[in-house]
Formats: C-alpha cells, sequence, structure tokens
C-alpha cells in the first residue's frame, strides 16, 4: 500500500504546479516577439487614430486639452506631425517625450506613425 502515498503525494505536486504563479509581461512584443509589424499598408483612419486614441487623447483632446497640441483631429495631427515634433516625441528622443504619464510607445507603432509621417500624412 505505498503506491496511495505517493499518488497523493504526486497529486500534490501536480496541484501547486497548476496553482502557483506563472511568468507574466505585460509587453505584447516580449509575449509575441514573432508578431510581424505591417507598417506598409498604414492608414490615418485604420493606424494612426486608434494608436493616438490609445496613447494620448487623455492629454491631448479637444475635450481634455492639457497642452496646445490637439491630437483628436486630423489637422491637429497632421500640423504635429510635418512640424518634426511628433516622431521625437513618441521615440522619446526630443525635448517633449510622449506620452508622459505611460511608457514608450512600442517600436511597431512608432514604426506605424514614422511610415504615416514620411508619406505626408495622408487623410485616408
Amino acid at each position: 500500500m505505498k503506491i496511495k502515498p505517493l499518488l497523493i503525494l504526486l497529486l500534490f505536486i501536480l496541484a501547486l504546479g497548476f496553482l502557483s504563479p506563472s511568468c507574466y509581461y505585460d509587453k505584447e512584443e516580449t509575449l509575441y516577439p514573432f508578431k510581424k509589424c505591417d507598417s506598409v499598408n498604414v492608414t490615418y483612419s485604420q493606424t494612426v487614430v486608434p494608436i493616438l486614441s490609445a496613447n494620448c487623447y487623455v492629454c491631448h483632446s479637444t475635450g481634455n486639452q492639457q497642452s496646445s497640441i490637439v491630437l483628436d483631429t486630423y489637422g491637429g495631427v497632421k500640423e504635429v506631425a510635418l512640424n518634426g515634433k511628433l516622431i521625437p516625441s513618441i521615440e522619446q528622443t526630443g525635448p517633449f517625450p510622449m506620452p508622459k504619464s505611460g511608457s514608450k510607445l512600442d517600436p511597431c507603432s512608432i514604426a506605424k506613425l514614422r511610415k504615416w509621417v514620411n508619406d505626408g500624412a495622408p487623410q485616408n
């Protein structure tokens, strides 16, 4: 009858394995390093707006303007994009690193915004 204590011990060890916390990463590029970044098919409405909405509108929107820069309108984004302030800010290499209260944008989002700016910031 020595099998029963071994079986109980084995079940206990398995239960600990399932209940113990596993590794946790909150960065998408760490979790999915194999994910491709599509920085070729970049549009204002489908690419730029979602990135800015998720990261910038809290401080840079018409309704909650904490600075003179408004990014929830095409005109506001285009102005900042074409005057050369957007990319250094989101890359955190310029005098105003953004987002101020959050972590740096992921490399894929930066690449998409850079592509859009390099294409002349079209309203597409």
